[in-house]
């Protein structure tokens, strides 16, 4: 397995290929904290990653909306059905986890769907920070709430509390 650190417009993201696809994606709060994942792998570009990072830093720049990369995420099929049900929020919306509960055909799987969130290995392109309680109010995310308010103020969405 590979990974690169990217700069980005709110900070580093780490993301890693696992030679079947991308496996992480994930904004650096402490570079310590990463320490058990990368090291097993090794800092190296591949093809992948390079392609990764571009689509990444579009998106940072505000023109990419849709990734187009291979994921190796390693899910539950209960969790592949949320993470698919995520990428199919479309940019500049959000959803609540009652939603995405529905959206899988099991409405009543609402902390299930919390915990598949929050277990997303690959943020942004699996967008788990468009989830957002059922009144509006940003809950939590692995980078942050303020990560998670700059992303979706990024993508336009104005109507978020805190």
């Amino acid at each position: 397995m590979y990974y690169q650190i990217i700069d980005t417009t709110i900070g580093p993201y780490f993301i890693s290929d696992s030679g079947e696809g991308i496996s992480y994606v994930e904004h650096v709060k402490d570079l310590e904290n990463l320490s058990p994942i990368i090291a097993t792998m090794e800092e190296k570009s591949t093809p992948l990653l390079e392609k990764a990072s571009q689509q990444l830093k579009e998106y940072f720049e505000g023109t990419r909306k849709e990734f187009d990369l291979p994921l190796d995420t390693n899910g539950t099929p209960f969790q592949e059905k949320v993470w698919q049900a995520l990428r199919n929020i479309p940019y500049g919306e959000v959803r609540s986890y009652k939603d995405i509960a529905v959206a899988i055909g099991n409405p009543k799987a609402v902390r299930a769907v919390g915990g598949a969130n929050n277990r997303n290995p690959v943020s942004i392109i699996t967008p788990c920070h468009r989830v957002i309680g059922i009144r509006g109010a940003l809950t939590g995310y692995g980078g942050g709430i303020d990560v998670k308010e700059k992303l979706l103020r990024l993508e336009g969405v104005k109507t978020i509390t805190s």
